[in-house]
């Protein structure tokens, strides 16, 4: 008889599920649900970069995509899966009470968006990350040695910080905070209270300070004098003790076994970052570079312990030890914004057309919402094909890809996006050519700081949306970092690598590269650099460098 693994892959708008064959990785349902709170825009503030999400979406959406799943699977299906693990966002967490329950799932708190889980892309927390960045400056441990030097906005403690200053009923009523790749299997599971929590090791030790060499996270007195508001919290989340993803959390607790419609003898495996289990589902070796190109970008790499002791990456989003192979160290770096820089350009180019659609006199109400709908669909397509007949060469339109802060090189979240050189004869397809060169400029920073800082890359290979879908970008991205980009056939390799993690959880392999050989998909594409457009863009390059060097002093000074 064939067992199956459920993958879990909770992304920024929606969450995904496979049902994988552990022999080959064949899936054999999937499905997507959206979050329905977050479709509609509750809860969040862009201008003031807030994002929050209501763990009620998450719940709803896991019962209606498993069920999905389930139904699109071959008859029995549901009685041989033997394990599920999840992956999520992150760092996204939450504040919660004793028992592990997120306070917005307290009717108190219901529509508290400061009791919400704090999206990875919420960026209300840079004044925090600056005191922590300082204060760990002059700390006589150095705590974010491991997360590339630099504290973000978009990681834990910031957040963390940044909603107990600014909320004191939260403050009040937190117990302890939970990422919310640690909060579903607990729930799963039956087992909420934080101090029984199996944390994960690839959420503590990237975005929380966590590291064996300091005896877990940062210590109490550091804590404390970064604001007294944090006394005492150090001992409610965990110290010692975190676990890589081929660690079984428990069983299924017989409730939302019963809400799934599996058996009660699924394993639930320890949860970790959507980008390190798509690494996984992507079949990573060492020294090979992962993309996760989707609204951002995540860069993946792992290497033997032994090729990186004694050494830091500087400006990355740290190297932790098993935070995607076990046994291997773990590098991730990415981009704030990505996929999302060219859903910025759509958005100023469509919605002013929409509302003078929506205005028209001349079609039916049935007409204008499909044309819009056309509109919106077609636009990206268009504009890439457009922008691939541009040669760069004969275009003075440079942009720089911070729309969202910068995440890596060197975290800042003041930084803004600039879109320079612009003439009379530039026109859309010019400047959304711009953009994209941009994101891929942006990659390539990423590249350049691990070869500096001494840690090859020996191939690139990418997943995601934007890899799978846009033939414009991946050429792009191929031609400026001068590499081949491989890209692989499962169209959810996050969800898939869950699937993997699930395997040896369940007990179908010994470790994760077992899995991986066994269930991977292999690859779809390849995009070799072309030798003409090397040698363009590295002139570009070097104006986008110098661009982004006169605009960073004047961002972190407000000159701008």
């Amino acid at each position: 008889m064939s067992k199956y693994t459920l993958g879990l892959d909770y992304g920024s708008d929606s969450m995904r599920v496979v049902i994988a064959n552990v022999e080959n990785g064949q899936v054999v349902g999937t499905a997507v649900s959206e979050y329905a709170r977050w479709k509609a825009g509750k809860y969040c503030v862009p201008a003031k970069n807030q994002f929050r999400q209501h763990p009620q979406d998450y719940i709803d959406s896991m019962e209606q995509a498993v069920k999905e799943a389930l139904s699109k699977a071959p008859a029995g299906t549901a009685k041989d899966i033997i394990a599920i693990s999840i992956d999520t966002t992150g760092s996204t967490p939450v504040a919660v009470d004793k028992n592990g329950t997120p306070l917005s799932l307290l009717p108190e708190f219901a529509e508290n968006p400061n009791a919400m889980f704090v999206l990875w892309k919420d960026h209300t927390a840079v004044k925090e990350a600056e005191e922590i960045n300082n204060l760990a400056r002059k700390w006589k441990i150095d705590f974010t040695k491991y997360e590339g030097g630099i504290y973000s906005s978009e990681w834990f403690w910031a957040k963390l910080l940044h909603i107990m200053r600014e909320d004191e009923k939260v403050r009040a009523a937190a117990y302890s905070w939970v990422e919310h790749c640690d909060w579903l299997p607990a729930l799963l599971t039956g087992n909420t209270k934080p101090e029984n929590l199996k944390r994960s090791r690839c959420a503590s030790g990237h975005k929380a300070m966590w590291a064996e060499e300091f005896g877990g996270l940062p210590h109490e007195d550091f804590l404390v004098a970064l604001d007294p508001v944090l006394k005492g919290m150090r001992e409610r989340l965990f110290s010692e003790n975190t676990y890589t993803c081929d660690v079984k959390v428990g069983t299924i607790a017989p409730e939302w076994a019963k809400r799934l419609g599996l058996s009660e003898n699924v394993a639930v495996g320890v949860g970790a970052f959507d980008a390190h289990l798509g690494a996984v589902g992507a079949q990573i070796k060492p020294y090979q570079l992962i993309k996760v190109m989707g609204t951002s970008t995540c860069d993946m790499l792992i290497a033997p312990e032994k090729d990186v002791h004694g050494k830091l990456v500087k400006g990355i989003c740290g190297q932790v030890d098993g935070s995607i192979i076990p046994g291997m160290i773990g590098l991730e770096a990415g981009q704030s914004a990505f996929g999302d820089v060219y859903a910025w350009f759509k958005r100023v180019v469509v919605e002013p057309a929409a509302k003078l659609i929506e205005q028209s006199s001349a079609i039916s109400v049935d007409q204008k919402a499909k044309l819009i709908q056309e509109l919106e669909n077609k636009l990206i397509p268009l504009l890439s094909d457009e922008a691939a007949k541009i040669d760069p060469a004969d275009t003075t339109v440079i942009a720089l890809d911070w729309m969202n802060g910068r995440r890596t090189p060197d975290a800042n979240q003041m930084l803004k996006g600039a879109i320079t050189g612009i003439s009379l004869g530039s026109d859309a397809a010019r400047i959304f050519r711009a953009l994209v060169e941009s994101t891929a400029f942006g990659a390539k920073k990423i590249v350049d700081r691990f070869i500096s800082e001494g840690v090859k890359i020996d191939g690139v290979i990418a997943i995601g949306g934007v890899a799978k879908k846009s033939p414009f970008v991946m050429q792009t991205m191929a031609d400026v970092l001068n590499m081949p980009i491989q890209v692989v056939v499962s169209d959810q390799a996050c969800a898939l690598g869950s699937a993997m993690a699930a395997a040896v959880v369940g007990g179908a392999y010994k470790t994760v590269e077992e899995a991986q050989e066994a269930m991977g998909s292999g690859f779809e594409t390849t995009y070799h650099p072309n030798a003409k457009m090397v040698e363009v863009y590295k002139d570009i390059y070097a104006r986008y460098s110098l661009l982004a060097e006169t605009l960073e002093p004047l961002y972190n000074a407000q000159k701008i």
